[in-house]
């Protein structure tokens, strides 16, 4: 059976249980999805700070699912839409590594031309930089965020799905989009059910991230081993196990 290390780069337990239960039902039962929470941070991403913080959580997190005596995985997906860590964990893990926002840039770039919609408005500028650093620069219509953030549109479906409907619908007309990109972890499962009010594709970034994930999975995996040519300081114990031993 094929094994999926789903990385939850925030400290919520509810985010981690809705990605669990979506990817496991997307993956199907020749896959086990695993979810590994972060340790410490923010409960949900919304600015550089907690944005920076996610990444050492993901490093962190990957280290502690690859630790001796852990089950093994075939490859890695960051569940956040904005994949902090993703370019240190590539560098660095054995597995094939990547995020929602990657695979869902990929996924929508075929397509030509698309839009982005999702939470919380310090996103905007977080995501264009990274769409330009995955190469995606040329390909990104517009990004619309809504003031909620992904936490706050998943607390209340109902009135998140009116609005982010609506910003759907007016990020694809005002820009051109081929499709929309609806983005985040807490709105897994909420591109199926406004699609039928916006006129492109709408693309859930949770499907987009486990279809990638499976896609580039290997058929042999390999554990962690020491993997940076210094030793850590004051990091978790497997994280620090990576590194070269002090002294």
């Amino acid at each position: 059976m094929r094994r999926l290390l789903l990385i939850n780069p925030n400290t919520s337990l509810h985010v981690s249980k809705l990605l669990s239960t979506h990817a496991q039902d997307l993956a199907g039962p020749q896959v086990q999805v695993e979810v590994r929470t972060a340790r410490f941070g923010a409960p949900y991403i919304a600015c550089e700070a907690s944005y920076a913080v996610a990444a050492h959580a993901t490093l962190d997190a990957w280290a502690s699912a690859l630790a001796p005596g852990e089950p093994r995985f075939d490859s890695v997906l960051i569940g956040c839409f904005g994949d902090p860590g993703l370019l240190a964990l590539r560098q660095v893990s054995q597995l094939p590594v990547t995020g929602l926002a990657e695979a869902s840039f990929i996924a929508a770039a075929a397509r030509g031309r698309f839009a982005i919609v999702t939470g919380g408005e310090r996103w905007k500028p977080m995501l264009e930089r990274l769409a330009h650093s995955l190469g995606f620069g040329e390909q990104l219509a517009v990004i619309h965020t809504v003031a909620p953030s992904g936490a706050e549109l998943a607390a209340d479906p109902q009135a998140a799905h009116t609005l982010l409907a609506k910003a759907c619908v007016d990020a694809a007309r005002a820009s051109g989009a081929h499709s929309v990109i609806l983005g985040g972890a807490g709105l897994a499962g909420m591109a199926a059910i406004i699609q039928p009010w916006v006129h492109v594709p709408v693309l859930d970034s949770v499907t987009a991230g486990v279809d990638h994930a499976l896609r580039q999975a290997q058929p042999e995996t390999l554990q962690a081993k020491r993997v940076f040519d210094f030793a850590w300081s004051n990091v978790s114990s497997e994280l620090a196990a990576t590194g070269l031993v002090a002294g």
